[in-house]
C-alpha cells in the first residue's frame, strides 16, 4: 500500500511558514483516515460550491442533491443496496487460512463502528481543499507523480487480494463504492478528481476479476460435462455435486461483481465521463477502453461504445487522444472488428475529420486509427475517406506526413507491390514489382497535383517503403531505358525521387520546412546512413556521368543530377580506383557549365567542383587542373569580348548576350572558388566606372559585374584575415571597398529595378561585414578596415526603402496564377531589402534615430512586413529601451506631421489617416509588454514629450483656434493605459500648468484634451478593465475572516493596462453567487481616490500593500442603476475566484520588480520621491511655455 510523505517533511508555504498549507493538512486528513477503522462509514456534507465539478449534461444530477446531507444519502445507498440483496453467506475462499471465520451479512451492524471519525476527517479535508488548487493528483514533482501510480496499484492489489473473501462480503465493498461514489459526486474538485480514478481502478480491476470467473465458469462446464458423459461404472456422484455447488458458488460471485460493476457504471462513470474537468474525462475513456478490451463479451457493446463515440468531439486534446487509443486497441484486433460495424458506420465520418485536427498528435493517432481500419476492415473507408488523407502526406509536420505516408502505402502501393515475410525475414522483390512501385508512385504524384517537390513524399513515404525507395538500380534503368515510355514530367520527377531517396539515405534530414523533433541519430542509425552512402556511391559513380550526358541538355533536370555529388563518398574515387569515371564526371561538368546559364545550374556546377577540389583528396590535381581550364576559358572570353566593348560604336544583342553569360558563370564561381589570381576586379571596376559615367553598358552585364567586384573584395578580405596583413594590403582593400560603395550609391538612382535591388543588397552587406563587429574575437588589426557610412548614404538608403519597398502591392488572388507567383516573388525581394536595412540599423552602421522611417510603418505594412518590423523593435528594446521609446515617438511625430502638412489643423482627428495612426499608437503601446514597473520611467516620459509637442507650436495671435499639434494628443491616450494612476494624476495636473500658459485658450476646452483628459481619468480606466475586454484575476471565496480580506483585496492594476485589442475573457471556473457590494457614487470614489493617493504618497508600499491598493482602483465603479455597465461591473465584481497561490506568486513578482526599479535608482527612497523627480517642474520645462 503506498505511503504518503509525513508532514514534518512537507514543504511549507512561503506566505507563512508557521502555518501548514492545504495539501499539507490534506495530508495529514488523509493519514488519519488511513488509521481509522477499515469498517467505519464515511459522510461528507455536501455544501462547496466549486463550479468545476458542473458538468455538461449533468445538472440534473447536481440539483437533485444540492442541500442534502451527503451523510445521509451515504447512508440511504447503503440502505438501498442491502434491501436488494437477500441476506446470504459469503462464499469462502478456496483455500481458507487456519482459524479462519466466515463473515456473515447479517453481522454487519453489530459490527459496525461510529462513522463520525472518517466523516469529520473527510469534512476538515475539504475545508482545507477549498482554498487550493493543489493536491496529490496534480501536485508537480516526481515524487507525487510515483504517488498516483501507486494509488491506481493500491486499487489493484486491494481487489486481487479480497477476490476470494472480503470481496464477496457485501459490507466492505458496499461501503467503498458507496464512499466512491458520493465523492465523485462531489463539487470539490480535489475528491472529485480522486475518487473517480480510484472508483475507474477498482472497475477495471473488477473487470479482470470477472473475467476470470468467467474463465473459471467455462472450466467448470466442461468439467461437469466429461463426468457427466462417463459410464455409470466410471461416474463419480460426489464429484458431479461438488461441481454443481461450485458452478452455484461462481454463479453468485458472477452476480455479485455484475452489481459492483453496475454501480459503478451507473454511479460514477455515467456522471464523470462528461465531467467539466478534462482529466477525469480522459480517466473514464481510457478505463472503458480497457474494459472492452480485456471483458470484450460484457462491454463490446453498442450501448457502452457509444460513450467512446460521442467523446470523439471533446473539445479537449487529451479526452480525444484517449478516445482514439482506446478505439485503437479495438481496431487492432480482428476479431474485435465484426462488433464495432454499426460503430464505424455512426461515427467514420468523425474519425476521418480528425485527421485535419488543430492538435498533431490526435492527428497522428486518427490517421493510425484508419490504417487499423483499412487493414482490418476491407471495404469500409471508400474513395472519398482516402482522398482526404491523401494531401497530408505534405503537411509540415513530419510524424503526421509520416503517418499520412504509412496510410498511402498500404492503400495503394502494398496490394500490387508490398514486401512480404516468409519464416519471419523479408522476401525480396522481383525487378517487376519495384518498378510497379515507381510507377505508382510517379501515377499519384503527377495525376493528384497536390505540391510541385516530390521531396517531401519522399520524406513521408521513408519509414514504411525506405527499402523500396532505396532500390537505386531500379531508379536509374527506369531513367537510362532508350525505349522508356516516360513523359518529360515523369522524367523529371523520377530524377527529383532519386535525388531526394538519395539525400534522405545519406544526410537523414528531412526536406525545408519539415521538423523532425528529434536532437540526433543512434550508433545503430549513423552505422546504417554511412553503410546507405557507401552503396549509393558504388552505384552511382559509373552511372553519373551518362546521367548528365543524357539530360545535359535540360536544366531543370541536370541540377539535381549535379546535387547528387554531395551525397557521395568521395573518397571511393580513390579507394575503388574509379578515376576514369571522374575524369568523364569532370568533362560532363564543363559541357554543362559551358552549355548552360542558368544560376540554378551554373551554382550546382560550381559547389559540385568545388566538393572535388578538397586538397584532402588524392584526385585534387586533376579536379584543381580541370577548374583552372575551365576559368582560364571563361577568362580569355572576357578579355576578349571586354576589348571589343569600347571598339564598337553599337553592341548587337548577340555581342551583350555573351559578355553577360561569361560573366554570370564566372560570378557563380567565384561565390564558391577563389579566383584572386586571375585579377578580374579592375576591369569589372573599369566596366562599371562607365555604366555609372556613360551610361552606354546594358543591364546583364551590370549585375554579374556588380557581384565579380563584390566577391573580390570579401576573398581578398579573407586573405588578410588568416595572417597579418601588412598596412599597405590594409589601406588598399579599404579603398576598394570605398570605392565601390560610391559605385553601388550611384545605382541606387539606376532607372533598372534589377540594378537598383542588387546594389542595395551588396551595399547593406558590405556595410553591415565593414561595421565595427568585424574586429570582435581578436581581430584588432582589422580596425583600419572599419567603414562608417557618411549621412548622404544614410539618407538614401533611408529614401531608397521609402520609395522601392513600402509601396502598395497589386491585389493578389485576381485569377492569373502567373502574375500572383511575380507578385509573391517581388514581395519576398522587398523583405529581403527591409531585412537588410533593419540588420544595418541594429549593428549600428546606421543611427538608430532612422528607425523611425522603418517603425511607422509598421501598422499600414503589417501583412507583409510586421514580422520583420516586430522583431526590430524587440531588438532594438533590448539594446536601449530609452532610446527605442523616444523612435516610437519620432515615428508618430513625422506622420503626424507629414499629415498636418497635407491636410491642415481643421477636421484632421477625422480623417482615415489619423485613424490609421491611432491603430499604430495602440500598436506601440502593446510593444511595451506586461512589465508596467519596469517602463513606468519611459512611458511617463513618452507622455511628457507627446504634450510638449502637442503645444509647441501656437495659433495665431487673436486666433480662437486650437494649436495645430493639439490632436496629437489623441495619440497620446493610446498610451495612458500603460500609466500606473498616481502617474495619471501627476500628469494630469502637468498639462493643466502647461495649458496656464498659452493665452489664446479658449474658455470651452478643447476636444483633444478633453479626451486625453478622460483617458488619465479613474473613470476611463474603470472603463478599460470591463469583463468583455481581459481577464480579471480571480479569488476563491473563503469561510469567515478569510472572506473579508478577500473583499478588501481586489484584482491587480496591472491588468487594468490592457488594451481593448485583447481576446474576449475566456470561461471562469466559477459561477457562485458572491456576497455584493453596493456600486459607490462618483464622488465617493474621487474622495476615495484622493485619500489613498494621500496615503500612497506618504509612505512606501510593500509588494501586497501596493497590489491591495493598485486593484482598489481598478474596481470602482460609479453609481448609475440605469446604465447598461452596471450589471458587467457587478458581474466582474461577483465572479473574481482565483488560487491564493497564484495570487501571492503575482504578489511576490510584482514586489520583485518593485525592488529591482528602486535598485536601478537608488536615489529614489519612496515612490512619492521618484514621481516628484520624474514629473519635476525643472524636469519637464514648463517655463518654456
Amino acid at each position: 500500500m503506498p505511503t504518503l510523505p509525513s508532514s514534518s517533511s512537507w514543504p511549507h508555504s512561503s506566505s507563512s511558514p508557521s502555518i501548514s498549507s492545504p495539501l499539507q493538512r490534506a495530508v495529514g486528513v488523509a493519514k488519519r483516515v488511513l488509521s481509522a477503522s477499515s469498517s467505519s462509514s464515511a459522510s461528507l456534507p455536501f455544501d462547496d460550491r466549486d463550479s468545476s465539478h458542473t458538468s455538461e449534461g449533468n445538472s440534473d444530477s447536481l440539483s437533485a442533491d444540492e442541500g442534502s446531507d451527503f451523510e445521509d444519502s451515504f447512508n440511504c445507498s447503503v440502505k438501498k443496496r442491502a434491501a436488494k440483496q437477500p441476506p446470504k453467506t459469503t462464499p469462502v475462499a478456496k483455500h481458507p487460512k487456519k482459524g479462519s471465520r466466515v463473515v456473515h451479512r447479517h453481522s454487519r451492524k453489530q459490527s459496525e463502528p461510529p462513522a463520525n471519525d472518517l466523516f469529520s476527517a473527510v469534512k476538515a479535508a475539504k475545508s482545507d481543499m477549498q482554498d487550493s488548487g493543489d493536491y496529490p493528483l496534480t501536485a508537480p514533482g516526481p515524487s507525487w507523480k510515483k504517488f498516483q501510480g501507486s494509488f491506481c496499484e493500491f486499487m489493484r492489489t486491494l481487489v486481487c487480494q479480497c477476490q476470494y473473501s472480503l470481496l464477496y462480503d457485501g459490507f466492505p465493498m458496499d461501503n467503498l463504492i458507496s464512499l466512491l461514489t458520493g465523492l465523485s459526486d462531489s463539487q470539490v474538485r480535489a475528491f472529485r478528481h480522486t475518487s473517480t480514478l480510484a472508483a475507474m481502478k477498482l472497475m477495471t480491476s473488477l473487470v479482470r476479476v470477472a473475467l476470470q470467473l468467467s474463465l473459471h465458469q467455462d472450466n467448470n462446464q466442461r468439467q461437469y460435462e466429461a463426468e457427466r458423459n462417463k459410464g455409470p461404472g466410471q461416474r463419480a456422484p460426489e464429484r458431479l455435486e461438488s461441481l454443481l455447488e461450485k458452478r452455484k458458488e461462481l454463479q453468485e460471485h458472477q452476480e455479485e461483481i455484475e452489481g459492483m460493476m453496475n454501480a459503478l457504471f451507473r454511479g460514477v462513470f455515467v456522471h464523470r465521463y462528461r465531467d467539466v474537468l478534462p482529466e477525469i474525462r480522459a480517466i473514464c475513456i481510457e478505463e472503458i477502453g480497457c474494459w472492452m478490451q480485456s471483458y470484450s463479451t460484457s462491454f463490446l457493446t453498442d450501448s457502452y461504445l457509444k460513450y467512446i463515440g460521442w467523446t470523439l468531439h471533446d473539445k479537449h486534446r487529451e479526452v480525444r487522444l484517449k478516445c482514439l487509443k482506446a478505439l485503437k486497441g479495438l481496431y487492432g484486433n480482428r476479431d474485435l472488428t465484426t462488433r464495432l460495424e454499426l460503430f464505424t458506420s455512426r461515427f467514420k465520418d468523425r474519425m476521418v475529420s480528425m485527421v485535419m485536427d488543430r492538435e498533431y498528435d490526435v492527428a497522428v493517432e486518427a490517421v493510425s486509427l484508419l490504417i487499423l481500419i483499412l487493414k482490418n476492415m476491407e471495404g469500409v473507408l471508400t474513395d472519398t475517406d482516402c482522398e482526404s488523407i491523401y494531401p497530408i502526406v505534405y503537411a509540415s509536420n513530419r510524424a503526421l506526413a509520416s503517418a499520412a505516408g504509412e496510410f498511402l502505402y498500404w492503400k495503394l502501393f502494398y496490394p500490387e507491390c508490398g514486401i512480404r515475410t516468409i519464416g519471419g525475414r523479408e522476401r525480396r522483390q522481383s525487378p517487376g514489382a519495384q518498378r510497379t512501385f515507381f510507377q505508382l508512385l510517379l501515377s499519384f504524384f503527377v495525376e493528384s497535383e497536390l505540391h510541385d517537390h516530390a521531396a517531401y513524399l519522399v520524406d513521408s513515404l521513408w519509414d514504411c517503403a525506405g527499402a523500396q525507395l532505396k532500390d537505386w538500380e531500379s531508379l536509374t534503368s527506369l531513367l537510362l531505358e532508350k525505349d522508356q515510355n516516360l513523359g518529360d514530367v515523369q522524367e523529371s520527377t523520377l530524377i527529383e525521387i532519386l535525388v531526394s531517396s538519395a539525400r534522405q539515405a545519406s544526410e537523414g534530414h528531412p526536406p525545408v520546412g519539415r521538423v523532425t523533433g528529434r536532437k540526433g541519430l543512434t550508433s545503430k542509425e549513423r552505422k546504417t546512413q554511412a553503410d546507405d552512402r557507401v552503396k549509393l556511391t558504388e552505384h552511382l559513380i559509373p552511372l553519373l556521368p551518362q546521367l548528365l550526358a543524357k539530360f545535359s541538355a535540360d536544366a531543370e533536370k541536370v541540377t539535381p543530377l549535379l546535387q547528387l555529388l554531395s551525397c557521395f563518398d568521395l573518397r571511393i574515387y580513390c579507394t575503388g580506383r574509379l578515376e576514369k569515371h571522374l575524369e568523364l564526371l569532370l568533362k560532363q561538368l564543363q559541357e554543362v557549365v559551358v552549355k548552360h546559364t542558368e544560376p540554378a545550374v551554373l551554382e550546382a556546377g560550381a559547389h559540385a567542383l568545388y566538393l572535388l577540389c578538397n586538397p584532402e583528396f588524392t584526385f585534387f590535381s586533376r579536379a584543381d587542373f580541370a577548374r583552372s581550364q575551365l576559368v582560364d576559358l571563361l577568362t580569355d572570353r572576357f578579355q576578349q569580348e571586354l576589348e571589343e566593348l569600347p571598339q564598337s560604336s553599337f553592341l548587337d544583342e548577340d555581342e551583350v548576350y555573351n559578355l553577360a553569360t561569361t560573366l554570370k558563370r564566372l560570378s557563380a564561381f567565384y561565390n564558391a572558388h577563389d579566383l584572386t589570381r586571375w585579377e578580374l576586379y579592375e576591369p569589372c571596376c573599369q566596366l562599371l566606372q562607365k555604366a555609372v559615367d556613360t551610361g552606354e553598358v546594358p543591364h546583364q552585364v551590370i549585375l554579374p559585374a556588380l557581384t565579380l567586384v563584390y566577391f573580390s573584395i570579401l576573398w581578398t578580405l579573407t586573405h588578410i584575415s588568416k595572417s597579418d596583413a601588412s598596412q599597405k594590403q590594409l589601406s588598399s582593400l579599404r579603398e576598394r571597398m570605398v570605392a565601390f560603395c560610391e559605385l553601388c550609391q550611384s545605382c541606387l538612382s539606376d532607372v533598372d529595378t534589377e540594378i537598383r535591388e542588387q546594389a542595395f543588397v551588396l551595399l547593406s552587406d558590405l556595410l553591415l561585414i565593414f561595421s565595427p563587429q568585424m574586429i570582435v574575437g581578436g581581430r584588432d588589426f582589422l580596425r583600419p578596415l572599419v567603414f562608417f557610412p557618411e549621412a548622404t548614404l544614410q539618407s538614401e538608403l533611408a529614401s531608397f526603402l521609402m520609395d522601392h519597398v513600402f509601396i502598395q502591392p497589386g491585389d493578389l488572388g485576381s485569377g492569373n496564377s502567373q502574375e500572383d507567383h511575380l507578385q509573391i516573388e517581388r514581395l519576398h525581394q522587398r523583405r529581403r531589402l527591409l531585412a537588410g536595412f533593419c540588420k544595418l540599423l541594429l549593428y549600428g552602421v546606421l543611427e538608430m534615430d532612422a528607425a523611425s522611417d522603418v517603425f511607422k510603418h509598421y501598422n499600414k505594412f503589417y501583412n507583409d512586413y510586421g514580422d520583420i518590423i516586430k522583431e526590430t523593435l524587440t531588438r532594438a528594446r533590448q539594446i536601449d529601451r530609452s532610446h527605442c521609446s523616444r523612435i516610437l515617438l519620432l515615428s508618430l511625430k513625422q506622420l503626424y506631421t507629414e499629415l498636418l502638412q497635407e491636410h491642415g489643423p481643421q477636421g484632421l482627428n477625422e480623417l482615415p489617416a489619423f485613424i490609421e495612426m491611432r491603430d499604430l499608437a495602440r500598436r506601440f503601446a502593446l510593444s511595451f509588454g506586461p512589465q508596467q514597473l519596469q517602463n513606468r520611467d519611459l512611458v511617463v516620459i513618452l507622455h511628457k514629450e507627446g504634450i510638449k509637442f502637442s503645444l509647441s507650436e501656437l495659433p495665431p495671435a487673436g486666433s480662437s483656434d486650437q494649436p495645430p499639434n493639439l490632436a496629437f494628443l489623441e495619440l497620446l491616450s493610446e498610451f495612458s493605459p500603460r500609466l500606473f494612476h498616481q502617474d495619471k494624476q501627476l500628469l494630469l495636473s502637468y498639462l493643466e500648468k502647461c495649458l496656464k500658459h498659452i493665452s489664446q485658450a479658449p474658455g470651452h476646452p478643447w476636444g483633444p484634451v478633453t479626451a486625453y483628459c478622460h483617458s488619465l481619468s479613474p473613470v476611463e480606466n474603470t472603463a478599460e478593465t470591463s469583463p468583455q475586454v481581459l481577464p480579471r484575476s480571480k479569488k476563491r471565496r473563503v469561510e469567515g475572516p478569510a472572506k473579508s480580506n478577500r473583499e478588501e483585496i481586489s484584482s491587480s492594476q496591472e491588468e487594468s493596462l490592457q488594451l481593448n485589442s485583447i481576446p474576449p475573457t475566456p470561461t471562469l471556473t466559477s459561477t457562485a453567487v458572491k456576497s455584493r457590494q453596493p456600486p459607490w457614487g462618483l464622488e465617493e470614489m474621487e474622495e476615495e481616490d484622493d485619500s489613498e493617493l494621500d496615503f500612497a504618497q506618504g509612505q512606501p508600499l510593500t509588494g501586497t500593500q501596493r497590489s491591495r491598493f493598485l486593484g482598489s482602483q481598478s474596481i470602482q465603479t460609479p453609481h448609475n442603476p440605469s446604465g447598461p455597465g452596471l450589471g458587467n461591473q457587478l458581474m466582474r465584481l461577483n465572479l473574481m475566484e482565483e488560487d491564493e497561490e497564484k495570487e501571492f506568486e503575482i504578489q511576490d513578482e510584482s514586489s520583485e520588480e518593485w525592488q529591482d526599479t528602486d535598485v536601478q535608482g537608488s536615489t529614489y527612497s519612496s515612490p512619492r520621491e521618484r514621481r516628484l523627480d520624474l514629473l519635476d517642474s525643472t524636469e519637464l520645462d514648463i517655463e518654456d511655455f
